[in-house]
Protein backbone atom coordinates (compact mmCIF):
# COMPACT_ATOMS: atom_id res chain seq x y z
CA UNK A 1 0.00 0.00 0.00
CA UNK A 2 1.26 3.54 -0.72
CA UNK A 3 2.51 5.47 2.29
CA UNK A 4 -0.12 7.68 3.84
CA UNK A 5 0.52 11.39 3.79
CA UNK A 6 0.83 12.68 7.31
CA UNK A 7 -1.88 15.13 8.38
CA UNK A 8 -0.64 18.68 9.06
CA UNK A 9 0.10 19.76 12.59
CA UNK A 10 -2.65 21.89 14.04
CA UNK A 11 -0.63 25.11 13.84
CA UNK A 12 0.08 24.42 10.14
CA UNK A 13 -3.53 23.56 9.32
CA UNK A 14 -4.87 26.63 7.49
CA UNK A 15 -8.39 25.22 7.37
CA UNK A 16 -8.44 24.86 11.15
CA UNK A 17 -6.78 28.25 11.78
CA UNK A 18 -9.48 29.94 9.69
CA UNK A 19 -12.30 28.10 11.47
CA UNK A 20 -14.67 29.30 14.17
CA UNK A 21 -13.03 26.92 16.64
CA UNK A 22 -9.68 28.69 16.27
CA UNK A 23 -11.01 32.21 16.82
CA UNK A 24 -9.28 32.45 20.20
CA UNK A 25 -5.95 31.69 18.51
CA UNK A 26 -6.52 34.42 15.93
CA UNK A 27 -7.37 36.93 18.65
CA UNK A 28 -4.25 35.94 20.59
CA UNK A 29 -2.17 36.30 17.42
CA UNK A 30 -3.38 39.89 17.06
CA UNK A 31 -1.98 40.52 20.52
CA UNK A 32 1.31 38.60 20.32
CA UNK A 33 2.44 39.46 16.78
CA UNK A 34 2.12 43.26 17.20
CA UNK A 35 3.71 42.98 20.66
CA UNK A 36 6.74 41.19 19.21
CA UNK A 37 7.19 43.72 16.44
CA UNK A 38 6.81 46.73 18.71
CA UNK A 39 9.34 45.28 21.14
CA UNK A 40 11.81 44.56 18.33
CA UNK A 41 11.56 48.20 17.27
CA UNK A 42 11.91 49.33 20.92
CA UNK A 43 8.67 51.31 20.85
CA UNK A 44 7.98 52.20 24.46
CA UNK A 45 4.82 54.29 24.04
CA UNK A 46 2.91 56.34 21.48
CA UNK A 47 1.06 59.54 20.65
CA UNK A 48 -2.07 58.49 18.79
CA UNK A 49 -3.55 60.60 16.00
CA UNK A 50 -7.19 59.95 15.06
CA UNK A 51 -9.37 61.56 12.41
CA UNK A 52 -11.21 61.15 9.15
CA UNK A 53 -9.83 59.10 6.28
CA UNK A 54 -11.77 61.39 3.92
CA UNK A 55 -9.86 64.61 4.55
CA UNK A 56 -7.57 65.39 1.64
CA UNK A 57 -4.23 67.13 1.59
CA UNK A 58 -4.18 70.77 0.43
CA UNK A 59 -2.52 69.58 -2.80
CA UNK A 60 -5.32 67.09 -3.57
CA UNK A 61 -8.31 69.13 -2.36
CA UNK A 62 -10.63 70.14 -5.19
CA UNK A 63 -14.05 71.21 -3.94
CA UNK A 64 -14.60 74.17 -1.56
CA UNK A 65 -15.42 71.74 1.28
CA UNK A 66 -12.30 69.66 0.62
CA UNK A 67 -10.15 72.81 0.66
CA UNK A 68 -11.77 73.97 3.88
CA UNK A 69 -11.16 70.64 5.60
CA UNK A 70 -7.62 70.25 4.23
CA UNK A 71 -6.36 72.65 6.90
CA UNK A 72 -6.69 69.72 9.33
CA UNK A 73 -4.45 67.56 7.14
CA UNK A 74 -1.80 70.27 7.20
CA UNK A 75 -2.16 70.71 10.96
CA UNK A 76 -1.87 66.97 11.68
CA UNK A 77 1.20 66.74 9.48
CA UNK A 78 2.93 69.67 11.19
CA UNK A 79 2.00 68.57 14.72
CA UNK A 80 3.25 65.01 14.12
CA UNK A 81 6.50 66.36 12.68
CA UNK A 82 7.13 68.63 15.67
CA UNK A 83 6.25 66.01 18.27
CA UNK A 84 8.50 63.49 16.53
CA UNK A 85 11.41 65.96 16.49
CA UNK A 86 10.87 66.54 20.21
CA UNK A 87 10.58 62.84 21.07
CA UNK A 88 13.72 61.90 19.14
CA UNK A 89 15.78 64.00 21.51
CA UNK A 90 14.59 62.22 24.65
CA UNK A 91 16.17 58.76 24.70
CA UNK A 92 18.87 57.14 22.61
CA UNK A 93 17.74 53.59 23.50
CA UNK A 94 13.97 53.48 23.87
CA UNK A 95 11.71 55.14 21.29
CA UNK A 96 9.35 57.30 23.28
CA UNK A 97 6.08 58.88 22.15
CA UNK A 98 6.10 57.41 18.64
CA UNK A 99 3.35 58.69 16.35
CA UNK A 100 0.66 56.04 15.85
CA UNK A 101 -2.37 56.15 13.55
CA UNK A 102 -4.94 53.85 11.98
CA UNK A 103 -2.64 53.58 8.98
CA UNK A 104 -5.17 54.82 6.46
CA UNK A 105 -5.49 57.92 4.28
CA UNK A 106 -6.61 61.41 5.35
CA UNK A 107 -5.63 62.55 8.84
CA UNK A 108 -3.86 59.23 9.43
CA UNK A 109 -1.68 59.68 6.37
CA UNK A 110 -0.94 63.27 7.39
CA UNK A 111 0.35 62.25 10.83
CA UNK A 112 2.44 59.35 9.50
CA UNK A 113 3.79 61.70 6.84
CA UNK A 114 4.81 64.35 9.36
CA UNK A 115 6.57 61.78 11.55
CA UNK A 116 8.35 60.33 8.53
CA UNK A 117 9.45 63.79 7.38
CA UNK A 118 10.99 64.26 10.82
CA UNK A 119 12.90 61.02 10.13
CA UNK A 120 11.14 59.21 12.94
CA UNK A 121 9.57 55.79 12.95
CA UNK A 122 5.79 55.64 13.16
CA UNK A 123 3.06 53.04 13.57
CA UNK A 124 0.06 52.25 11.37
CA UNK A 125 -2.72 49.98 12.68
CA UNK A 126 -4.87 49.16 9.65
CA UNK A 127 -8.09 47.17 9.71
CA UNK A 128 -9.61 44.84 7.10
CA UNK A 129 -12.86 46.43 5.94
CA UNK A 130 -14.67 46.27 2.57
CA UNK A 131 -13.49 49.60 1.14
CA UNK A 132 -11.35 50.59 -1.80
CA UNK A 133 -7.65 49.85 -1.48
CA UNK A 134 -5.56 52.79 -0.31
CA UNK A 135 -1.88 53.51 0.00
CA UNK A 136 -0.24 55.19 2.97
CA UNK A 137 3.47 55.00 2.11
CA UNK A 138 4.56 56.97 5.16
CA UNK A 139 4.08 54.20 7.76
CA UNK A 140 7.33 52.57 8.90
CA UNK A 141 7.38 49.22 7.08
CA UNK A 142 8.25 47.15 10.17
CA UNK A 143 5.41 48.80 12.10
CA UNK A 144 2.62 48.45 9.52
CA UNK A 145 0.25 46.21 11.49
CA UNK A 146 -2.95 44.80 10.00
CA UNK A 147 -5.94 43.64 12.05
CA UNK A 148 -9.16 41.71 11.55
CA UNK A 149 -10.69 42.43 14.97
CA UNK A 150 -11.61 46.04 15.75
CA UNK A 151 -11.31 45.46 19.49
CA UNK A 152 -7.74 44.19 19.20
CA UNK A 153 -6.80 47.18 17.07
CA UNK A 154 -8.36 49.51 19.65
CA UNK A 155 -6.49 47.69 22.39
CA UNK A 156 -3.18 48.62 20.74
CA UNK A 157 -4.33 52.21 20.29
CA UNK A 158 -5.06 52.50 24.00
CA UNK A 159 -2.39 50.28 25.55
CA UNK A 160 0.69 52.20 24.44
CA UNK A 161 -0.85 55.67 24.17
CA UNK A 162 0.49 58.43 26.38
CA UNK A 163 -1.43 61.15 24.52
CA UNK A 164 -4.17 61.27 21.89
CA UNK A 165 -4.95 63.94 19.29
CA UNK A 166 -8.40 63.70 17.71
CA UNK A 167 -9.06 65.61 14.51
CA UNK A 168 -12.48 65.87 12.83
CA UNK A 169 -13.76 62.45 11.89
CA UNK A 170 -16.79 60.25 11.45
CA UNK A 171 -18.19 57.11 13.06
CA UNK A 172 -14.82 55.38 13.51
CA UNK A 173 -13.19 58.44 15.08
CA UNK A 174 -16.14 58.99 17.40
CA UNK A 175 -16.13 55.33 18.41
CA UNK A 176 -12.43 55.46 19.28
CA UNK A 177 -12.77 58.79 21.11
CA UNK A 178 -15.70 57.72 23.27
CA UNK A 179 -14.11 54.41 24.19
CA UNK A 180 -11.02 56.26 25.44
CA UNK A 181 -13.14 58.83 27.29
CA UNK A 182 -15.08 56.01 28.96
CA UNK A 183 -11.87 54.26 30.06
CA UNK A 184 -10.52 57.49 31.53
CA UNK A 185 -13.81 58.54 33.14
CA UNK A 186 -14.35 55.17 34.82
CA UNK A 187 -10.65 54.91 35.75
CA UNK A 188 -10.29 51.60 34.02
CA UNK A 189 -7.32 53.40 32.50
CA UNK A 190 -5.25 54.56 35.43
CA UNK A 191 -2.45 56.28 33.51
CA UNK A 192 -2.69 59.95 32.67
CA UNK A 193 -3.96 60.27 29.09
CA UNK A 194 -4.06 63.82 27.67
CA UNK A 195 -6.70 64.03 24.93
CA UNK A 196 -6.73 66.92 22.45
CA UNK A 197 -9.79 67.73 20.35
CA UNK A 198 -8.40 69.66 17.39
CA UNK A 199 -10.94 71.85 15.58
CA UNK A 200 -13.09 73.70 18.10
CA UNK A 201 -15.96 74.62 15.77
CA UNK A 202 -16.26 71.08 14.42
CA UNK A 203 -16.31 69.48 17.84
CA UNK A 204 -18.67 72.13 19.23
CA UNK A 205 -21.18 71.21 16.54
CA UNK A 206 -20.69 67.44 16.65
CA UNK A 207 -20.54 66.80 20.41
CA UNK A 208 -22.44 69.03 22.82
CA UNK A 209 -20.63 68.21 26.05
CA UNK A 210 -22.44 71.06 27.85
CA UNK A 211 -25.79 69.51 26.94
CA UNK A 212 -24.66 66.24 28.50
CA UNK A 213 -23.86 68.17 31.69
CA UNK A 214 -27.22 69.99 31.64
CA UNK A 215 -29.08 66.71 31.27
CA UNK A 216 -27.07 65.20 34.13
CA UNK A 217 -25.61 62.35 32.06
CA UNK A 218 -22.00 63.41 32.73
CA UNK A 219 -20.52 65.59 35.46
CA UNK A 220 -19.12 69.07 34.83
CA UNK A 221 -15.59 67.84 35.52
CA UNK A 222 -15.88 65.25 32.74
CA UNK A 223 -15.78 68.09 30.21
CA UNK A 224 -12.22 68.76 31.34
CA UNK A 225 -11.10 65.32 30.14
CA UNK A 226 -10.39 66.96 26.77
CA UNK A 227 -8.33 69.97 25.72
CA UNK A 228 -9.76 71.88 22.74
CA UNK A 229 -7.76 73.99 20.32
CA UNK A 230 -7.33 75.13 16.73
CA UNK A 231 -3.63 75.86 17.13
CA UNK A 232 -0.73 73.54 16.35
CA UNK A 233 1.44 75.64 18.67
CA UNK A 234 -1.03 75.28 21.55
CA UNK A 235 -1.55 71.56 20.98
CA UNK A 236 2.20 70.96 20.81
CA UNK A 237 2.93 72.98 23.96
CA UNK A 238 0.11 71.34 25.95
CA UNK A 239 1.04 67.79 24.94
CA UNK A 240 4.75 68.32 25.66
CA UNK A 241 3.92 69.87 29.04
CA UNK A 242 1.59 66.99 29.95
CA UNK A 243 4.05 64.30 28.88
CA UNK A 244 6.97 66.02 30.56
CA UNK A 245 5.12 66.19 33.86
CA UNK A 246 3.21 62.92 33.90
CA UNK A 247 5.17 60.54 31.66
CA UNK A 248 8.73 61.81 32.08
CA UNK A 249 8.44 63.13 35.62
CA UNK A 250 9.80 66.59 34.90
CA UNK A 251 8.13 69.94 34.31
CA UNK A 252 7.45 70.88 30.71
CA UNK A 253 7.54 74.34 29.15
CA UNK A 254 5.19 76.98 30.47
CA UNK A 255 1.98 77.44 28.45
Amino acid sequence: MPARKRPPKAYHNAQFLDSREARALRILAEYLEPKARLERQRVDDTIVFMGSARIRSPEEARSPLEREMSVYYAAARELALRLTQWSKGLDAVERRFVVCTGGGPGIMEAANRGASEARGINVGLTISIPVEEFENPWVTRELALHFHYFFMRKFWFAYLAKAVVVFPGGFGTLDELFELLTLVQTRKMTKRLPIVLFGTQYWREVIDFDALVRHGTISARDVDLVYRTDSVDAAYAWIVAQLSEHALGRPGPML
